[in-house]
């Protein structure tokens, strides 16, 4: 899978990212930064869902330099929860559809689990759950960390290093 190419549209396929290589990892993430992000979102007319009904927002991280936007970057919009923020999650405006979360501090991309293909492996762990909806109680088909675990850290680490502790753009997205 080291060079597998996948595609990742936005709902109508105006918008296109090509992902080269595996993932770092993926996961559900129960923040309270994700969940309202995913609130606002679905608040939008003819939006996606992003949020699962227990609050989680499955993502896949991958590298920023194994990520290019192929078709439509200019239909691509940020959203971010407050002006000053790192983080801002990318709308395809065309079809109001949630493509990625971008923590552009970073040298990661978060592309949002709906729009990869179906056969994606399951998620390796649940993170941030201490932040979960009250009363949801969580399975334990995988890990469940109450905040972010040293093995995300140690993954995003690792990720990094092979990249030469660079923190690219990502081609063709504003």
């Amino acid at each position: 899978m080291s060079n597998a190419r996948i595609s990742a549209s936005c709902r109508c396929g105006k918008v296109e990212l090509e992902v080269t290589g595996p993932p770092i990892l993926r996961g559900i993430c129960y923040c309270t930064s994700c969940q309202e992000a995913g609130r606002r979102h679905q608040a939008m007319p003819g939006a996606d869902a992003v949020l699962a009904g227990d609050g989680g927002t499955d993502y896949v991280l991958y590298r920023k330099d194994r990520v290019r936007c192929v078709r439509g970057g200019e239909l691509l919009e940020e959203r971010r929860l407050k002006p000053e923020t790192p983080t801002r999650r990318m709308v395809a405006r065309c079809c109001n559809t949630a493509m990625f979360l971008d923590f552009t501090k970073g040298h990661w991309l978060t592309l949002y689990r709906g729009r990869l293909p179906e056969d994606m492996p399951p998620a390796s762990m649940r993170m941030m759950t201490a932040e979960r909806p009250e009363g949801v109680i969580l399975p334990d088909d995988t890990t469940n960390y109450p905040g972010h675990s040293g093995k995300f850290m140690l993954k995003l680490l690792g990720a990094w290093v092979a990249m030469g502790f660079r923190r690219p753009a990502v081609e063709g997205v504003p």
